[in-house]
């Protein structure tokens, strides 16, 4: 899918699971190495105490890894979220964001590991960080990495 990178930060944006909860997609580098995401705390993503829904900490950070390393390794290769887990570290108040960024190192490390067919099971972290640059949780995320067998 070759879209301008306008239109999939809108389609991002618009995507149900994420309008709903007031997650943005803030940036997106056309190349889908770096990625910014930002939850305004409201109304429809607030826990009873007033701070941000843990579940939608976690939902904004939910298929970036994914789709990122699906861009760069190309359809040669499978790859899934496997496993997730969130570690709270403080309340969430106003303005929340998760960069996300993917380095040469590690895309190379990825392509090595699974250069004979096997699978492999990176784990990324990324970190929420509200408006004083503080950590608000950490979001740790196993993804199932696995290069496509040849065609005959």
């Amino acid at each position: 899918m070759n879209l301008p990178i306008w239109l999939i930060k809108l389609l991002f944006n618009l995507w149900p699971p994420f309008l709903g909860a007031s997650i943005r997609v803030h940036k997106l580098s056309p190349d889908f190495r770096q990625a910014e995401v930002r939850l305004k705390l409201g109304l429809g993503n607030r826990n009873y105490v007033g701070v941000h829904f843990g579940g939608s900490l976690y939902a904004m950070t939910d298929p970036f890894y994914m789709l990122m390393l699906l861009r760069q390794l190309g359809n040669d290769y499978y790859v899934w979220d496997k496993t997730g887990r969130i570690d709270y570290i403080k309340p969430g108040r106003g303005t929340v964001r998760a960069l996300f960024d993917l380095d040469d190192g590690l895309l190379e490390d990825i392509r090595q590991r699974t250069a004979g067919g096997e699978k492999y099971l990176p784990e990324m972290t990324v970190q929420i960080r509200d408006g004083d640059n503080e950590l608000v949780a950490l979001v740790h995320k196993t993804l199932y990495v696995k290069r496509k067998p040849e065609k005959r």
